[in-house]
């Protein structure tokens, strides 16, 4: 009876356990048998499986295939007692895009116009402010007056003159960050030119110099600077409209040194042929299509990319220009990198090692932003900022999120699977 009572509650527990294992084993058995033709992977392969279990986030990389790269993750969700598995699967192609080094003219205007500051207008009764008294605030973007559409500072005195000359106020509606707001604003007459003023200054458009980092040949797609081009009142990223790129020519470099930031000199007119638009602002760069037959080419050849947990600490060298348009390629050292699952605008720590660069520019200067970074014969990065108290050095960004705010896919289509439902 008693070994009959023990083979029973051994049965029992079998049971027991086959019962709470079985979803659990089924949802395995699917996930393994997905077919190629749902995801797609180099090779029509797939090396290692990721694996999960208990844990809420499981990350795993997958080994490659002989000349790919690829990356896995799996999050586990429960809901309820069913766990929901979502997956993230991709493989790097053989991308390759041409590194730059192209010294740049740029111009952006602003979206609306900025207001970059306030001043006193002699009325006949007292000085006042209207733009303060109307509660406008430096960095604000002027969006509309009375309606109208503003694009350009051009697009302003009309409409102030005739609010003025009716002895009404204008309505202005403003981009305030993430805000748009309204407010009322009354022109006040100069008493010395006879001229209604509003009390702004206000600016449609900013220009300097940069340097080309990478381009599709066959689309034109670039990126270039590294780095949001900000204003240089506000010191807030400018909000674009629109903007253009123009070759321009390096005349003289102002050098670096502790403390105080060198920069290129250098020659171009907004009136030459446009070499390229601007379409985006980011803070990884500036980006938009070049006019790729107008550019001078080096005779660089397209170059594979180099992944953030690829680079390593060690020798490089970074792609620019230091006289006229001729690009030139100097010696530096990856002194830290940072491999990289998400976004970040700082990557890398590099630092001047050329005599050469080291006795003309002191390092890193001014217009130097967004020379490529190469090392292995593949491009890595692009120059983004200068450690003012030295000069030799700074930072990096990892060229993966450039080539992203570029629209420049560089891995696989539909490598990419959602949610899958484990019971």
């Amino acid at each position: 009876m008693q070994q009959r009572h023990k083979a029973t509650t051994i049965l029992g527990i079998i049971c027991l356990i086959l019962f709470l294992v079985f979803p659990f084993t089924s949802h395995v058995h699917h996930y393994l048998s997905i077919p190629n033709n749902i995801i797609t992977f180099e090779n029509d392969s797939l090396s290692s499986i990721p694996k999960w279990g208990q844990n809420s986030t499981v990350s795993t990389a997958a080994e490659s295939a002989p000349g790919t790269d690829s990356v896995e993750q799996a999050i586990v969700h429960k809901q309820g007692n069913i766990p929901v598995k979502k997956t993230d699967l991709s493989v790097l192609k053989d991308k390759k895009v041409i590194p730059g080094g192209q010294s740049i003219g740029v111009q952006l205007h602003t979206l609306g116009v900025l207001v970059v500051g306030h001043h006193l207008v002699n009325s006949q009764e007292k000085s006042v402010s209207p733009g303060e008294e109307a509660d406008i605030q430096v960095g604000d973007v002027i969006l509309e007056m009375d309606g109208t559409k503003i694009n350009k500072m051009k697009d302003v005195k009309p409409i102030v003159h005739q609010a003025g000359e009716k002895q009404e106020g204008i309505n202005i509606k403003l981009k305030r960050g993430t805000k748009t707001v309204e407010t009322v604003l009354q022109p006040a007459l100069n008493k010395n030119n006879r001229d209604f003023q509003i009390g702004l200054y206000i600016r449609d458009a900013a220009s300097g110099i940069g340097t080309i980092s990478f381009y599709e040949e066959e689309t034109g797609k670039y990126g270039a600077l590294g780095h949001t081009i900000s204003d240089s009142d506000t010191k807030k990223p400018i909000e674009l409209h629109k903007g253009k790129l123009v070759r321009s020519n390096v005349t003289a470099i102002e050098k670096g040194n502790d403390g105080i930031p060198g920069e290129k000199q250098a020659k171009f007119s907004m009136q030459d042929k446009q070499l390229g638009s601007i379409t985006k602002n980011s803070p990884y760069g500036i980006f938009g299509k070049l006019k790729t037959k107008e550019l001078d080419k080096n005779h660089a050849k397209p170059m594979s990319i180099g992944l953030s947990h690829e680079v390593e600490k060690g020798p490089a060298e970074i792609w620019t220009v230091l006289k006229d348009e001729k690009v030139e390629k100097f010696d530096i050292e990856i002194v830290n990198t940072i491999p990289q699952k998400t976004p970040a605008t700082k990557g890398m720590v590099i630092k001047v090692t050329d005599d050469k660069l080291l006795e003309t520019t002191g390092g890193i200067v001014q217009g130097m932003s967004g020379s490529p970074i190469i090392q292995s014969d593949k491009i890595v990065g692009a120059v983004t900022h200068v450690f003012v108290n030295d000069p030799s050095s700074g930072y990096g960004v990892h060229i993966e999120w450039m080539l992203e705010e570029a629209d420049i896919n560089i891995f696989a289509k539909d490598g990419k699977e959602t949610l899958k439902n484990a019971g």
